[in-house]
């Protein structure tokens, strides 16, 4: 029986690009809008985030926000936050605090999903062991080393696994080396997947097409993954959520209010 209670979608912020970043050969000179999404999973065990989204300081101190967006090596450009949208704020709403989340689960360790973890060093913090070792070399300029070289109390995992009754973890590379799903069995109504990038946008899931950006440009392993979402979807009649998509995002916005 699920252990899961509650689950809140979370906006920390948004970003401007180009819809080739997340369609793989499709959308040049299309400029789209991406929410920035950070899931609370409230179970009988404890609280966990999916993500965590940027590090604030980043975008909002001169100096940093030079260093780490405004240059030529960094194709996407700075993400937009406020200080409203920093997770610990959002959290306060919910009456919480960030010593409230029990386990951060890391979809994968790019800016937009990690930055966010220097407000949670307290918290568990678990991630696959080949995206550390792709988020190290580093595999690609959306990792941020000092994202994740903090003194977190990380679990890293090699594999599937169950987090607690009613959550699981989905191995899904493609776009980065050890990228992580996550299906999440509601009390009430159906399961809950939550592609992480492996799908940012509806388009990606219906017609299978692989994000902008692939780990060693491995399309085929990108869509492999989005096959396997969409067969765990049909096989468990659970609902398949992409990550950066503004309209699918918009239709299931319920905060502060939560799926159960």
């Amino acid at each position: 029986m699920t252990q899961v209670k509650k689950f809140w979608s979370i906006l920390t912020g948004e970003h401007t690009y180009e819809k080739t970043l997340s369609t793989r050969g499709r959308g040049q000179g299309e400029i789209i809008k991406a929410p920035i999404l950070a899931y609370l999973i409230e179970t009988d065990n404890g609280r966990i985030l999916f993500d965590v989204g940027c590090d604030y300081q980043k975008i909002k101190q001169p100096d940093l926000r030079a260093k780490y967006y405004e240059h030529d090596g960094f194709p996407f450009g700075p993400p937009d936050m406020t200080e409203e949208q920093r997770l610990p704020n959002k959290l306060q709403i919910l009456g919480l605090q960030p010593e409230d989340i029990d386990m951060v689960f890391c979809s994968h360790l790019h800016f937009d999903h990690a930055g966010g973890l220097c407000e949670f060093c307290g918290a568990e913090v678990h991630v696959h062991q080949r995206e550390m070792k792709a988020a190290k070399e580093p595999a690609d300029d959306a990792y941020f080393a000092s994202d994740f070289e903090l003194p977190v109390n990380w679990k890293i995992q090699t594999g599937e696994y169950e987090l607690v009754p009613g959550v699981n973890a989905i191995e899904t590379p493609g776009h980065t080396a050890g990228h992580m799903s996550m299906m999440i069995e509601m009390p009430k109504g159906p399961p809950i997947i939550l592609a992480g990038d492996a799908a940012d946008l509806t388009e990606n899931i219906r017609d299978e097409v692989a994000p902008g950006l692939c780990w060693q440009d491995n399309e085929a392993l990108a869509i492999d993954s989005i096959r396997k979402l969409k067969s765990l979807s049909e096989k468990e009649k659970a609902d398949l959520w992409p990550n950066h998509d503004w309209q699918f995002y918009l239709k299931t916005n319920r905060f502060p209010n939560y799926f159960e």
